[in-house]
């Protein structure tokens, strides 16, 4: 599967590990209740951590691991749920988060400027087909009213 990252469409490296399976090596991704659960055992793995973040999920359960955690996904249920925006800028504002933060769910294309500007760096589109579309997006405006957060 491809992705885009960092203004890229690049192929996709991670797998995310549904909270009944099995862990596996590579580069997984967990849901935050499996990370609080299994995080000695997921810091021992071979390959990257990531952490899938949901709209209720708190930032602060995971605000003095992320040094640990090399991907935040944020899993958007709904295209209208505009707490994953106030996750991504928390990430990167108040928590200097440096790794990835990747949009993934239920987004439109058309967000994908706005959720760049406030720290998401990497997008998972449902349908591989839209990511040269999503990936113009990034340049629909030249110019901006606000500070981005990067």
């Amino acid at each position: 599967m491809q992705i885009i990252k960092d203004k890229q469409i690049v192929d996709d490296s991670w797998s995310y590990i549904a909270d009944d399976a099995e862990l596996k090596d590579g580069d997984i991704s967990v849901s935050l209740a499996r990370w609080k659960k299994d995080k000695q055992q997921l810091l021992k793995s071979n390959g990257k951590i990531g952490v899938r973040i949901g709209p209720a999920d708190s930032l602060e359960d995971i605000a003095a691991d992320l040094k640990d955690i090399q991907l935040i996904e944020l899993d958007f249920p709904a295209f209208a749920d505009g707490r994953m925006f106030s996750h991504a800028w928390l990430l990167r504002g108040r928590y200097n988060y440096q790794g990835e933060i990747r949009a993934t769910g239920h987004f439109v294309r058309d967000q994908v400027f706005y959720l760049s500007r406030v720290g998401v760096n990497a997008f998972s589109l449902e349908k591989t087909e839209d990511l040269p579309v999503a990936l113009s997006n990034l340049n629909d405006f030249s110019v901006n009213y606000q500070k981005s957060i990067r």
